[in-house]
């Protein structure tokens, strides 16, 4: 396994492309025109940034890996990373008119903000790379044109004002972003409709197994393991199309389990415990109660 060479400040990603010294020690705009054709990544070189990266790429194509895995991207795709995910690059091909950019930002320039707060909202920053976000033309000029505002901002004369234009830029980006990756949702929802249906194959399927004994409560993480999807996507996913995100799926399902067996065995609260994969009874119970507003020994009696 080759070694992962971190990279934690801009100034390291310019001098790493050959680039002048950053006009901003905490944001800067690198434009896919102005990549160089001749960098020498290793085969397996792989670098953490402990940076964010919002990517656009138009005017390239090629393959980047991300974390474990690869990706195949076009033009259009937008491609976010936040601080300690594992990027390499692969392959590329760059037109001489690219219209794509790379923005990066260090935390240290949101951390004081709202953004700062708020930046755990944007969960596609935590997608897989297969999980990107695809642009319409119309798109792609809307956010290119908020890009190069940053870009003039940091490049003129530093005052007061800049970071805060600066950092309301960004947020506007993430903003756009969030509707667009609404709209990519809303226009795949028979596809959308499909992983939902296995998602729900794939709770049976656990229920009807020892996996619950043996590996406890499923958790959104597995879930998306076997469906091929990140966490975050998943949830998002489930929380446009139903309403209820991943977790409260898989919440539902183990009422609705412990209820058939409340009222239709004679089995101990304990026993439906374990059996429903809780390590502790009183977790069961504290979920049955907070989900049903009575307690499982209520919830028997009543019915």
């Amino acid at each position: 396994m080759s070694p992962i060479y971190p990279i934690s400040t801009i100034a390291q990603v310019h001098e790493f492309m050959g680039f002048p010294p950053p006009k901003h020690p905490l944001v800067s705009v690198i434009n896919l025109k102005d990549f160089p054709q001749d960098m020498n990544y290793g085969d397996d070189d792989r670098y953490r940034f402990e940076l964010y990266m919002v990517s656009l790429k138009d005017g390239a194509t090629g393959s980047m890996g991300y974390g474990r895995n690869s990706y195949d991207f076009t033009n259009g795709t937008m491609v976010f990373s936040k601080p300690n995910q594992v990027l390499a690059s692969e392959s590329k091909e760059i037109a001489p008119d690219a219209k794509g950019w790379v923005l990066l930002f260090h935390p240290d320039l949101i951390r004081r903000s709202e953004l700062g707060k708020n930046i755990a909202n944007y969960s596609y920053f935590s997608y897989d790379v297969h999980e990107a976000l695809h642009l319409s033309e119309d798109e792609k000029e809307t956010l290119t044109d908020l890009v190069r505002k940053i870009e003039k901002e940091y490049q003129g004369l530093i005052d007061k004002h800049s970071q805060k234009l600066i950092v309301s830029n960004i947020e506007l980006i993430l903003d756009y972003c969030t509707r667009y990756y609404d709209r990519q949702f809303y226009v795949r929802t028979n596809h959308n409709q499909d992983l939902i249906s296995k998602f729900e194959a794939l709770l049976k399927s656990y229920y009807d197994s020892n996996k619950p004994q043996e590996l406890g409560v499923p958790s959104v993480t597995y879930c998306g393991e076997q469906l091929n999807m990140s966490p975050n996507y998943l949830s998002d996913l489930l929380k446009k199309e139903t309403g209820k995100n991943a977790k409260d799926h898989i919440y539902s399902y183990i009422i609705d389990k412990a209820k058939s067996r409340l009222l239709g065995t004679t089995d101990s609260i304990s026993g439906i415990a374990y059996d429903l994969g809780f390590e502790y009874p009183q977790h069961f119970s504290k979920l049955f109660k907070q989900k049903t507003g009575t307690s499982p020994v209520q919830y028997r009696s009543l019915n």
